[in-house]
């Protein structure tokens, strides 16, 4: 099954207040496996960025300038999403980001169906214990040295590592790889030829011929030579 894991990059906390998206990154799963198919996109939120928000992701406002649009971008977003999964971190903040965005714009929104939260699946599973992505991916062993500040690119790739985990880890990628052996096996074998067994209708022809039979029989002495 294909699955999109994405990260955004906003300008603070509420897009109800008037924050924005300034980037989004996406990548492709199926199977346990990064696909060669991502999406990757910085965004001119047509507002300031605040200092706090600069120190988390490091994009300023000069960088900003002169990059697309949301409504600039938007179309080739959702035509890399499709009808996928969308998993995140945290990804009611995503939903309600890209929701806000798709809103301004008179788009339909995503689907909240459609949303797999790796944070709602740590805590799940590590109830009371850190669940940040930084935490989660100590307690999994999933390399964070390439991650020097928030960026949706990085985020989405160690993302998809660590939901791998959260999904089972080696084990059940390695019960995927056997199911599609099997499945690849079966279907290049060749097609079994199964016999059907012949049915014949009785026809009038048969039913006179049986009346003949045994009307000859009793003519010739009944039926106790047959007996």
């Amino acid at each position: 099954m294909k699955e999109i894991v994405f990260d955004t990059e906003t300008t603070g906390l509420s897009p109800e207040n008037g924050d924005r998206v300034i980037e989004i990154a996406a990548v492709e799963i199926e199977d346990f496996h990064l696909t060669e198919r991502s999406f990757h996109v910085y965004i001119n939120p047509e507002r300031e960025i605040p200092a706090g928000a600069i120190d988390v992701h490091g994009i300023t406002n000069e960088f900003i300038a002169d990059k697309p649009k949301f409504a600039e971008v938007v179309d080739g977003f959702l035509e890399f999403i499709g009808d996928a999964p969308l998993v995140a971190h945290n990804a009611e903040f995503d939903f309600r980001f890209l929701n806000s965005e798709l809103k301004r714009l008179g788009k339909p929104p995503l689907d909240p169906a459609r949303m797999v939260d790796t944070l709602a699946m740590a805590r799940s599973r590590h109830p009371g214990a850190a669940n940040s992505l930084d935490a989660l991916c100590k307690r999994y062993g999933v390399d964070l040295s390439k991650r020097t500040k928030h960026g949706a690119l990085i985020d989405s790739e160690i993302l998809a590592e660590l939901y791998f985990e959260l999904k089972g880890g080696k084990q059940s990628s390695f019960s995927l790889q056997v199911v599609a052996a099997v499945r690849e096996r079966v279907q290049r074998a060749a097609p079994v030829a199964v016999r059907k067994e012949e049915i014949h209708l009785v026809t009038p022809e048969d039913v006179e011929r049986h009346k003949a039979y045994f009307a000859k029989a009793w003519a010739e002495g009944g039926w106790s030579k047959y007996v």
